[in-house]
């Protein structure tokens, strides 16, 4: 029985189903993909920045703060040019950036070039006035008429050119006494200095200075400011009669005693004087602006 029992058991049979192979961990990837992409659309925003013209950098500034103004007036940029090439222009291989570019590169160089020429003209003029400078004290100390009043004529280099002080003594006034009319030994003065300046190119300025002492009760109020002044005409009179060009002559001006000489003693004789400056071109221009310049023949 035992064994007919053990014939008829059945059988179980156990089927087991092998699943197909399943990837772990591949989350990273997509999230190394976002980081990849987003750092090439950030070097690739730097590249744009980096080769756009300020212009269009406005433009685009101007349209998101208001799209709308921007959209009917027109912007600033590259966009705003009416020709189909970007950038506009006439120069159809450039961008409006690139010419903005050059532009600035050449206005530099001209700056550089404007430079360089006006301290070329400066150390010239240096020259020239130095030069003018000896001549003129050798004309002086050379002089038998003029040696005795050497004293009284004061030479400098300023920075607005060559001066030429000539300076009052107690006991050898300039001018009769509140008067404009010339002494001879000023006249003399006067001559040797206006034929040295015959072939000066340069502009001159005249000044004339008094002390401070009071003019008398002149005639409807003549003072020491027409005094000044009356006198530094008479010098450009005495100046011309040499021989020098009256157009040479850029100021005559009558400064009384706003300027002293002699600080420490306004009334001091040597306060009142005449100062004929020989100007630099700078101060020249500074005084007339620019003057026109003229082809070589």
């Amino acid at each position: 029985m035992a064994t007919e029992a053990k014939k008829l058991q059945p059988i179980i049979i156990k089927r087991i189903k092998k699943a197909g192979h399943v990837a772990h961990g591949g989350a990273w990837k997509i999230a190394y993909a976002d980081f990849v992409t987003a750092m090439m659309a950030f070097f690739l925003l730097m590249w744009l920045l980096g080769s756009t013209s300020e212009g269009d950098k406005k433009g685009l500034s101007d349209y998101f703060q208001s799209p709308l103004k921007v959209a009917m007036q027109g912007g600033t940029g590259a966009g705003a040019s009416q020709s189909v090439i970007n950038g506009g222009g006439n120069d159809l291989t450039q961008t409006a950036g690139q010419a903005k570019r050059g532009d600035g590169a050449d206005a530099k160089a001209k700056r550089q070039s404007g430079d360089q020429a006006k301290a070329a003209r400066a150390k010239q003029d240096a020259q020239k006035l130095a030069e003018l400078s000896a001549k003129i004290s050798g004309i002086i100390s050379g002089s038998p008429k003029l040696a005795p009043f050497s004293d009284q004529i004061r030479l400098a280099i300023t920075p607005d050119g060559l001066q030429i002080q000539i300076v009052d003594d107690q006991k050898r006034p300039m001018f009769d006494s509140g008067s404009a009319s010339v002494k001879p030994y000023m006249r003399d003065i006067l001559q040797l200095i206006g034929e040295a300046l015959v072939d000066v190119d340069n502009k001159i300025s005249l000044d004339g200075h008094t002390d401070q002492t009071p003019y008398g009760s002149g005639a409807r109020g003549y003072s020491n400011w027409e005094l000044s002044a009356d006198r530094a005409n008479a010098t450009r009179r005495e100046l011309v009669a040499a021989g020098m060009p009256d157009e040479k002559i850029a100021r005559v001006m009558g400064l009384a005693s706003s300027i002293l000489l002699d600080e420490q003693n306004p009334r001091s004789p040597s306060n009142r004087r005449i100062s004929i400056t020989i100007l630099t071109r700078e101060a020249e221009e500074r005084l007339l602006g620019a003057r026109p310049t003229t082809s070589a023949q």
